[in-house]
């Protein structure tokens, strides 16, 4: 179903994959929507239970795209440096695809805590008052993890 890497000797293992995915800052959502046009949005999220989590309004392109087709690929890349005198860069990637969903009740909250730690882990007692003020204002969606891929150049 999915293509083997092209460049196998780069490949990391899936604890890799994993930990990046639990380092990194941001990632980029990619979508397909009814236009057939691809949608990349750059977004926060928290890797939590091996579900990827990410808050977002009540409406919009991502979520449009997800109504039509909730297949979704999800990147994230880091340590990234130039290395000029081979016309190449350093890195680290994860590619996660899978499909992404609305979740509700309990898995809502643990996931918006998630994302509260790992963003504002300093400022808890206040975000958890905010959450539980508002906890109703924004959607929470998961991705489940079907297929994971990572490599590197050091």
């Amino acid at each position: 179903m999915f293509k083997e890497m092209r460049k196998s000797d780069r490949q990391i293992s899936g604890e890799e994959a994993i930990k990046l995915l639990e380092e990194a800052q941001f990632g980029v959502l990619s979508t397909v929507g009814e236009n057939g046009y691809a949608y990349g949005v750059p977004l926060n999220y928290a890797y939590s239970d091996g579900s990827i989590y990410f808050h977002c309004a009540q409406e919009g392109a991502k979520l449009s795209n997800i109504a039509y087709n909730n297949k979704v690929s999800f990147c994230v890349t880091g340590n990234t440096e130039p290395i000029p005198d081979k016309f190449s860069y350093r890195y680290i990637s994860t590619i996660i695809f899978g499909c992404c969903t609305e979740v509700s009740g309990n898995e809502k909250e643990t996931a918006l805590i998630a994302i509260l730690k790992k963003y504002s882990g300093e400022f808890m007692e206040k975000g958890m008052k905010y959450l539980e003020r508002d906890i109703n204002v924004p959607k929470v969606m998961k991705i489940s993890i079907e297929h994971i891929t990572g490599k590197a150049r050091r």
